[in-house]
């Protein structure tokens, strides 16, 4: 069940109309929540619950052993072990296919034809961000950054529906707290919860969508078909598209929470003005930076062993980073991509003192270029899309409408944030009426651009 859909349009209100109905009776309210949590997730396939269920019980059990464990070396073993359990499952449904094809081609290669046996399984939606979430869980009941929740607490934080598919990562300790007394339906932010799924319906259906149809689908299908022209302009469509699609769910997953008296963290600040690839991991995907950083990299070692050991620890981050993403060549070379940006940009600090607008443009389209790497579905479909990029010829998918869509993506992003931030507060503070004609008239105007098949799934569905 996607956001932009006719079955959440109808789940949705009711879903909300009987929460805040509930709300002030904690023991129906939370029961009541994580059903239509669970009826939400079983759209994709009821027997994903199965395996959240499962989740669920294994870190609860894992976090209630840590904080009950007599010392640190007991606690450390419980933690690893429930750690290992989630990657583990990770490992199976995300990966094991991967690793067994390559191994089948190494062996191929030295003439030792031994294929191991190939299991076909189906990726639970949202696997990654489950896991993510469970390890977080677990790894702070460890440290004593928070106490083990009820498993009614854990299993809602969990599954809750605004964030159970894709994100963003929110972590136990932002969102059980939450849970500790009725929410007051006076503090929410009913404005600006509906300027967010406001925004978040343009972002991924009227221009997300649009430059999937229009541009990006048709030239990474076959890029040996178009020229130049075309496959550049499809390389900057792409990226103009994953950030509406993908900050365009998260605008809706927040402001969905709000609606529901649940704030979320922010996920996404304006990524393409990044003038350092520091910058832009601060920019992009936040709540995934935090955890890569808290839970990778610093355990590393961070920035605490030397020039070389942190080049290192940086370069195991992203690649890993990459990986969480998919299990494909082109996903761990997007990664490394950055984790070289990090490091080589580390190296260059207080040496040499580019301009702002130089560092924007190096960095901006590096980034454009490793998502070419990131989109196209095999090495061999990008090596092809990067050598079309050479090829002359006509520009034959170059129409104003297109080439706006990405300008104003991306310009928007450049733009000072303090008026636009105005903009937005002054619209969330318009009357209630107000604010649901101009909802129903985005919904309206984004409906009528949706085609026959309906709306596509999210890009980060797939991780």
């Amino acid at each position: 069940m996607v956001f932009p859909s006719f079955e959440f349009a109808f789940f949705f209100p009711v879903v909300l109309a009987l929460s805040w109905a509930l709300m002030p009776r904690p023991r129906l309210w939370k029961p009541f929540v994580l059903a239509a949590s669970y009826l939400f997730y079983s759209a994709a396939s009821p027997r994903y619950c199965i395996l959240l269920a499962a989740l669920t019980l294994a870190n609860q059990l894992g976090a209630v052993l840590v904080h009950r464990a007599g010392s640190d070396r007991a606690r450390k073993r419980i933690t690893a072990a429930t750690v290992a359990l989630d990657l583990g499952v990770l490992g199976v449904f995300k990966y094991y296919g991967f690793f067994v094809d390559e191994w089948g081609r190494f062996l191929d290669s030295l003439g030792l034809g031994m294929p191991l046996p190939l299991l076909t399984l189906a990726l639970p939606i949202g696997l990654s961000f489950i896991t993510f979430q469970a390890i977080s869980y677990v790894v702070d009941v460890k440290r004593g950054l928070l106490p083990p929740a009820s498993t009614l607490d854990f299993a809602l934080y969990l599954s809750f529906f605004p964030h159970v598919v894709a994100g963003p990562i929110v972590r136990a300790r932002e969102f059980i707290p939450q849970l500790s007394k009725p929410r007051n339906p006076r503090d929410v932010a009913v404005g600006a919860a509906v300027v967010l799924i406001a925004l978040g319906l343009i972002k991924k259906v009227a221009v997300a969508d649009y430059l999937a149809r229009e541009v990006v689908d048709p030239v990474f299908g076959v890029p040996e078909a178009f020229a130049g022209p075309d496959v550049a302009l499809a390389a900057y469509a792409y990226a103009a598209q994953i950030y509406c699609d993908f900050s365009g769910y998260t605008d809706i997953a927040i402001g969905v929470a709000l609606l529901m008296g649940f704030v979320f963290p922010q996920n996404f600040n304006s990524p393409y003005r990044a003038t350092s690839f520091r910058d832009f991991w601060r920019r992009w995907h936040m709540t995934l930076s935090r955890f890569l950083r808290d839970f990778l990299y610093i355990p590393l070692g961070g920035n605490r062993g030397g020039k070389w050991k942190t080049a290192r620890n940086l370069m195991l981050t992203m690649v890993l980073g990459g990986l969480w993403h998919g299990a494909a060549w082109g996903f761990i070379l997007w990664g490394a991509l950055h984790g070289a940006g990090l490091v080589i940009e580390r190296w260059l600090r207080g040496r040499i003192d580019a301009p702002a607008w130089l560092r924007w443009a190096i960095v901006f389209n590096l980034v454009v270029f490793g998502w070419v790497l990131f989109r196209a579905e095999n090495l061999d479909v990008a090596a092809t899309f990067f050598a079309q990029l050479a090829q002359p010829g006509v520009a034959t998918l170059l129409t104003p409408v297109t080439v706006a869509a990405v300008v104003l993506v991306i310009g928007f992003q450049l733009l000072p944030p303090a008026p636009l931030e105005r903009l937005r507060l002054r619209v969330a503070a318009l009357p209630s009426y107000a604010l649901g004609f101009g909802l129903a008239a985005v919904v309206a105007v984004v409906g009528a651009t949706v085609p026959s098949q309906g709306v596509p799934p999210f890009i980060y569905f797939q991780f």
